[in-house]
């Protein structure tokens, strides 16, 4: 299992799941920060159309490239159908936001082989590994 640095830089290509138009929103504050720090990040969000200049997906299976990782913006009760997608879509990691504890998304990232994280903000550990 990857630590949350290492899934970071390893990382190329990260779906943001439960992105969000609003600029004070916190999921468009982190995807703001990861394009800001070269990172390829494609937003899932039905019904909306772009955030921040990018298309919106609805759903990790309309993503044809390799997920290194799956950054989830949505409460705990939904994680567990995240988790399925992100396994379904092969991704390489599932991290969930800070606030974010979801045990049963937890044990099928895990039966799958998937790095796990939550509680944590990919932006907080990213400015992390840039003073480190």
């Amino acid at each position: 299992m990857r630590s949350p640095a290492e899934i970071l830089s390893e990382a190329h290509t990260i779906a943001l799941v439960g992105a969000s138009p609003n600029p004070g929103r916190p999921s468009n504050g982190v995807m703001r920060h990861l394009l800001g720090a070269g990172y390829r990040v494609i937003p899932v969000r039905p019904l909306v159309r772009e955030v921040l200049g990018v298309p919106c997906v609805a759903s990790l299976a309309e993503i044809d490239e390799p997920i290194d990782l799956v950054d989830v913006f949505r409460r705990a009760e939904f994680c567990p159908g995240v988790a399925e997608e992100a396994v379904a879509a092969q991704a390489g990691a599932l991290w969930l936001q800070l606030g974010i504890v979801s045990p049963e998304a937890r044990a099928i990232a895990g039966a799958a082989g998937l790095d796990y994280v939550e509680n944590e903000c990919t932006a907080i550990v990213h400015r992390t590994l840039r003073t480190a």
